[in-house]
């Protein structure tokens, strides 16, 4: 387009005035890139009709014809250096950057910047319209590798900044030294010094620089109080990787890690604190520093594992044969009911590897599918967000475990353990179906117990509840779970230690405890599924309903009464509230004033006068 074409378009859309320079840079053999259409080359412009003329990829858009005022928002002029133009200028040479030389590549989409920046989703986008979206990904996480060791460009340190492209070239070691030395944070110092143990290739360009190194960091790892010990002793592991460099026995440096495991008070949650890249590396150090008594701690760390430090420590002690020990504590385990969450995903996971069959071989057994229904219930009653519960996953995603588990079962346990099930929090109903149906499968006759389950279900009513005692019946189950149970099953294991279980009082007691425990446990759950939650507000006015205030004279003696017939759960004779589940309160539902019941408690019938019924609600 010409000055003069340009002019016009502006007169009839004054609005685009500001947008002159896009006009402008619309013109024939431009390569434009279109948000609908892709990528173009604007071949003429038609002064007649006010018309671009544009190739787009696709074959059934050549020679397309479009308004710039209508497509100003929507269609970019790209420059020559842009990296889509030069896949379709120098396609050889592009396909040869991506290949072999991929910090090039980047290097001509930070090019085309104004500023010679751009920031890790921009870059991606520019690689996703060239490689395609699916392709792309691969090689930019392998890419970024490469990036953080040329010298030519800078690297962000969080995702929100860009990538540079510097001036003049500055090697990433200098960098992070010069970053290293600035910060006064400890726990960043630790970070940079391990960014600089990475690049150890390049270590002698640092080499004159690691005494001071050494330096600031044990001071920084002496001296930090919010450090915590998980971040000291991998502050001492970075310092020690660097110091070998200097040939120095850092053993002896101070602190040592030996140290601070000693003068760590939990170490399971120091394992949890720690870098995944270094669990084995603890349990390493753990040997060492209790060289007599090392298994003891690697299993009770094991017992209150998670996520990568249970699979760590598991091959830790398989790889140096402990493989014994470890099936004889995850059959005491699961004996005991003490098997968590993480320790039964791990063992469902690996049941059939090479590694591990003939270690899991006789925990697959029925128990421990009550302790995965457990533990999923577990985590579902726990859970302060909506995020996936992994082992519920597992169970439902592999369908052959669940038959796997029932294999040996009767045909009683497989009918408790379905029902259990059905009482599951950890799982959505219509997955429950789905795991019910796998259930049938291995034993029929599961249909006709869930049958007669559902027709006692609809035969009995729900329980109308008020939300102040549906809270307390929640309350109760929740102190159960979190901690009446699991304090039963440590004193379980504590009694087993007292010696011969035959003649064990305290192992005896702890059992009926736990029997006490998950029969109330049960029946709360079964209440919970029953209730539903009522304010009241529906009661009626002219009989007598769940929410009514009745006014009634007593036969035998004319004495007046005033009761309040509300939930379930709701009793409290001293406030004169009765439960509408009270044989007076049975009685009296569904008569109005005027009318009169009678009631037999303990072989002795009373006749009861209704005078009166208002609704709790207006009383309040």
């Amino acid at each position: 387009m010409n000055k003069e074409a340009i002019d016009k378009i502006l007169e009839k859309n004054p609005r685009l005035r500001g947008a002159r320079h896009k006009l402008e840079a619309m013109q024939p053999g431009s390569y434009c890139i279109h948000r609908s259409w892709g990528f173009g080359q604007i071949k003429d412009y038609r002064e007649d009709d006010n018309r671009l003329v544009i190739d787009f990829d696709e074959e059934d858009r050549k020679g397309h014809a479009m308004d710039p005022a209508f497509c100003i928002d929507k269609l970019d002029v790209l420059s020559e250096n842009n990296i889509l133009v030069q896949q379709f200028t120098n396609a050889d040479h592009i396909k040869e950057l991506i290949k072999s030389k991929p910090v090039d590549l980047v290097i001509v989409i930070l090019n085309d910047k104004s500023d010679l920046a751009a920031t890790g989703p921009e870059i991606e986008r520019a690689l996703a319209k060239l490689m395609g979206p699916l392709k792309y990904k691969k090689w930019w996480t392998a890419t970024k590798k490469l990036l953080a060791k040329d010298p030519r460009i800078a690297t962000p340190s969080k995702k929100t900044e860009p990538y540079i492209l510097r001036d003049e070239p500055l090697k990433p070691e200098e960098e992070i030294l010069e970053e290293f030395f600035e910060t006064k944070n400890s726990k960043k110092k630790i970070l940079l010094a391990e960014k600089l143990y990475l690049l150890s290739g390049n270590v002698d360009e640092i080499k004159g620089e690691l005494p001071r190194i050494l330096e600031i960091l044990t001071e920084a790892i002496q001296g930090a109080h919010r450090l915590s010990q998980a971040d000291q002793l991998h502050g001492v592991w970075v310092r020690n990787d660097l110091g070998r460099y200097l040939h120095e026995d850092v053993e002896t440096l101070q602190p040592t890690s030996r140290s601070i495991i000693e003068a760590a008070e939990n170490l399971s949650l120091l394992s949890k604190e720690l870098p995944s890249t270094y669990h084995k590396r603890f349990l390493d150090l753990i040997t060492r520093t209790y060289p007599e008594d090392w298994q003891t701690v690697a299993i009770d760390l094991l017992k209150n594992s998670s996520g990568k430090f249970t699979n760590e420590t598991i091959a830790f002690l398989v790889d140096r044969e402990c493989s014994d020990l470890l099936k004889r504590i995850l059959t005491q385990w699961l004996g005991e009911q003490a098997l968590k969450g993480p320790i039964i995903h791990w063992i469902l996971k690996n049941r059939a590897s090479r590694k591990y069959s003939e270690l899991l071989e006789e925990l697959m057994q029925p128990r421990l599918l009550s302790a995965t229904l457990y533990a999923i219930d577990y985590e579902a009653l726990h859970m302060t967000s909506s995020r996936r519960i992994p082992l519920a996953d597992l169970l439902s995603d592999d369908s052959g475990l669940i038959a796997e588990l029932l294999k040996e079962a009767k045909a009683e346990t497989a009918k408790d353990l379905a029902q259990t099930l059905m009482l599951n929090q950890g799982f959505e109903e219509l997955t429950k179906k789905s795991l019910m149906a796998r259930f049938i499968k291995c034993f029929p006759d599961i249909q006709t117990l869930l049958e007669g389950n559902n027709q006692k279900n609809k035969e009995e009513e729900s329980l109308i509840v008020s939300q102040e005692s549906f809270d307390m019946h929640k309350h109760e189950y929740e102190e159960l779970i979190g901690v009446k149970i699991p304090e039963n099953k440590e004193a379980i294991s504590i009694a087993r230690e007292h010696g011969d279980l035959k003649e064990n009082s305290e192992y005896k007691m702890a059992r009926q405890d736990q029997d006490i425990l998950l029969a109330r446990k049960a029946q709360i759950e079964a209440d919970l599924s029953r209730a539903t939650i009522s304010d009241f507000k529906d009661a009626a006015t002219d009989i007598v309903s769940v929410g009514s205030v009745v006014e009634l004279v007593e036969g035998s003696t004319g004495e007046k009464h005033r009761y309040a017939i509300l939930g379930a759960w709701d009793s409290n004779p001293e406030r004169s509230i009765l439960s509408y589940k009270t044989p007076l309160g049975q009685s009296l539902l569904g008569k109005g004033a005027g009318e009169s019941v009678t009631t037999k408690i303990d072989n002795v019938e009373e006749e009861w006068a209704i005078k009166s019924i208002v609704r709790w609600v207006d009383q309040a």
